[in-house]
């Protein structure tokens, strides 16, 4: 092999896949030792040496020098190409990991390759990485060939490769931004000195400038806020709050609370706790939706922060005080001492240093774990007291919730039942106005068989010698139907004059007529003029009751009477 051709090919490997030439020649020497093994076997002693200047090998077997030439010949082509490309491999991959790993926090740019299941695969300059779903922020969605920016978070090795975890939800992608966005940022004018996140809700970002001339919130909103703009588009919508930083936490846990107005802030040191006074209008805006406000606020100034107006505060320092003094070993003034430094409540005071307790109240160490102890039996009595305060709470909660909707049901049956009434009334009256209609059409049409039925057959006037009472049907049945469609009474008077013909017997004892205005022949019968006198009658009511036949009719009424 000529050494001028292994420095070629390590300076190759070393500029295309950033390894070291070390590593490199390292990787040749082990190769052409598993090679030579192949060779002699694996328990021999054999050790391979380039020169890292002149590209020359040097090979010993069990410390007898090996010509360089018979060296080479030995190895075997196959077995020293794997060994290369694996060592290259592992090489390249710890390259990666190194420079990866450098990266931690810092800003990178990528293309989505694949969106699938909610994770991304997005592309590198010389790798791919992976934006699992836990690190999106929640409610944004990615697709294939969009540039996206992240921050490193985890690198890791996996084999024969690198494993680079992004992230959207961390601080550092926060502060990174800023860093692009706002030169003054960049070139160290403004500094960022905290950054408190809830990634796709809300931020809040502590600024501070070495410039007094450079106003530090200004400079980062920019001119009609474009610089701002910038950033929370990219954040997909998150509010961005900006904070004047300040040394000092009585300026700077109002500055972190706003937009809500402070009136006081009290610092406990021992609790590291901060007691913020506001008014009752400003409590709900100070605390912010779920808390959101003052949660950022504390993780922004690293201080415990507690909400409560004036009254509160008065009422809880008072049960403090009353509390403290029933347990055994406390005084009056050193329960006075321990509200002064901010213990409010039995769990505070079984937390305490004992060495601050000992120097607060001169007591001894015995005294002290005495007054601990009983703090700590109060503090878990107070606990499960609340603990059963907020069930019931929750529980009347259930109940007031399962009364109104209860009390909108009974509402909501109530106006379906008023509903129903008067459409039920609707139709009654519907159906009556029908029902008059087809009684009055049954009336014409029983008067009709009314009539027919008085211009019987001849079987039916022969029975009605043997059966008066048949025989004064036809009659009674005529008269029924002329009552009944006595309300018609506008109908025509033709219609009228020849009901009370078709109703009346015949002149003719041998001829009568039919319903259809067919006449038909009978034969004289004994019950003819029985059954003829009853018929004139219900004539005579007829033309009465229903005063609209005319004249001829009267008269032809008449004279049928007489002939009878």
């Amino acid at each position: 092999m000529n050494p001028n051709e292994i420095l070629r090919i390590v300076d190759t490997i070393h500029r295309d896949k950033n390894i070291d030439k070390e590593i490199v020649f390292e990787g040749i020497e082990a190769a052409l030792v598993s090679a030579a093994k192949k060779q002699y076997g694996e328990d021999e002693d054999i050790v391979v040496h380039i020169d890292r200047q002149d590209g020359s090998i040097h090979g010993t077997h069990n410390g007898v020098p090996l010509d360089p030439e018979e060296t080479i010949g030995r190895i075997g082509a196959q077995t020293a190409k794997q060994v290369m490309i694996q060592k290259i491999r592992e090489a390249e991959r710890d390259a990666l990991y190194e420079e990866y790993n450098q990266l931690r926090g810092q800003l990178v740019t990528g293309i989505v390759q694949n969106y699938q299941g909610g994770a991304a695969t997005v592309a590198l300059s010389n790798c791919e990485a992976i934006l699992p779903r836990g690190e999106q922020i929640p409610g944004e969605s990615h697709h294939a060939n969009e540039r996206i920016r992240a921050t490193v978070f985890e690198v890791r090795k996996a084999g024969t490769r690198v494993k680079v975890i992004l992230s959207r939800i961390r601080p550092e992608l926060v502060m990174r931004l800023f860093e692009q966005e706002i030169p003054e940022i960049a070139e160290g004018v403004i500094e960022i000195k905290a950054v408190a996140r809830e990634a796709g809700y809300r931020s809040k970002v502590a600024v501070s400038s070495s410039d007094q001339r450079v106003d530090c919130v200004g400079a980062c909103v920019g001119v009609r806020g474009n610089r701002i703009k910038n950033i929370v588009d990219e954040l997909a919508g998150e509010r961005i709050d900006i904070v004047r930083w300040s040394d000092d936490m009585q300026v700077l846990i109002p500055n972190a609370l706003q937009p809500a107005e402070v009136e006081e802030v009290i610092l406990c040191q021992m609790l590291g706790r901060a007691i913020v006074l506001v008014r009752e209008d400003q409590l709900s805006l100070a605390i912010g939706r779920r808390g959101q406000n003052v949660r950022l606020a504390s993780k922004l100034c690293g201080w415990d922060i507690e909400i409560m107006t004036r009254e509160e505060l008065d009422e809880q320092i008072e049960n403090a005080v009353t509390g403290f003094c029933e347990i055994d070993g406390v005084s009056e003034e050193l329960s006075e001492r321990l509200v002064g430094e901010g213990f409010l409540t039995y769990d505070d005071l079984s937390v305490i240093e004992p060495d601050q307790l000992m120097t607060m109240g001169n007591l001894t160490a015995e005294q002290v774990d005495h007054i601990v102890a009983q703090a700590e039996v109060r503090a878990e009595e107070a606990e499960k007291a609340a603990a059963e305060e907020r069930r019931r709470q929750r529980e009347q909660e259930r109940l007031e919730a399962a009364k109104a909707q209860a009390a909108a049901s009974e509402a909501s049956e109530s106006a379906a039942g008023d509903t129903e009434p008067e459409s039920a009334a609707g139709e009654a009256v519907t159906e009556a106005g029908e029902s008059v209609t087809d009684e009055a059409g049954e009336g014409d049409a029983e008067a009709t068989a009314a009539e027919g039925q008085t211009a019987a057959d001849e079987s039916a006037v022969k029975t009605a010698d043997q059966q008066p009472a048949e025989s004064e049907q036809p009659a009674s049945a005529g008269t029924e139907a002329v009552e009944t469609a006595q309300p018609a009474a506008d109908a025509p008077d033709e219609a009228a004059s020849t009901e009370a013909e078709t109703a009346q017997p015949a002149e003719n004892p041998e001829t009568a007529s039919s319903g259809n205005g067919e006449v038909v022949e009978t034969e004289p019968s004994d019950g003819g003029e029985r059954a003829a006198a009853p018929a004139a009658a219900a004539e005579e009511g007829e033309i009465e009751q229903g005063g609209t036949a005319s004249a001829p009719q009267e008269r032809s009424a008449s004279s049928q009477t007489g002939e009878s």
